[in-house]
């Protein structure tokens, strides 16, 4: 009887455990970001190399202190990809990072589809926003637009 018990507070103490783990996974740190002047959406233009702010609208996105790459953002534009690409630097190797479900604006698969294909491109906003991390925005034809935190190149090495 006392292995019973044993083996039953063992496996509701590693339920419980698995719980709060998922829990702080995809809902605890995330908090949303607001996006007020000098917070803007930006992307580095090639002829200076920085960063300046582009014209977005609906702009919704979440970030945790917890991990630079929890970064997402969601938003719309009314540049055009021809626009876009004379202007600002291009971003090779962009991949999506996944979000946490119930932020559904931010589609990781269908971007990085996209991105494959070439309906989507993407941008450089900010290089090393933090150590050996880039901000990438993605920009669809229609204008949806799309922004997260990936390693930058040289990181991969």
């Amino acid at each position: 009887m006392n292995g019973k018990i044993a083996a039953g507070a063992i496996v509701i103490s590693a339920a419980l455990a698995g719980v709060a783990i998922w829990y702080l996974q995809i809902y605890a740190f995330y908090e949303p970001v607001s996006f007020t002047p000098g917070q803007e959406i930006l992307l580095t233009t090639i002829d200076s190399g920085q960063p300046e702010p582009i014209l977005a609208e609906g702009v919704t996105g979440i970030d945790a202190d917890s991990s630079p790459l929890r970064f997402r953002a969601c938003f719309t534009t009314p540049l055009s990809h021809a626009m876009l690409s004379e202007t600002y630097v291009a971003y090779e190797g962009a991949v999506p990072l996944i979000a946490p479900g119930w932020f559904d604006c931010f589609d990781a698969m269908e971007i990085g589809t996209a991105l494959e294909r070439g309906e989507a491109l993407a941008f450089l906003s900010q290089s090393n926003i933090a150590t050996d991390i880039d901000r990438v925005v993605a920009v669809f034809p229609d204008g949806r637009a799309f922004a997260w935190h990936q390693l930058n190149p040289a990181a991969e090495d």
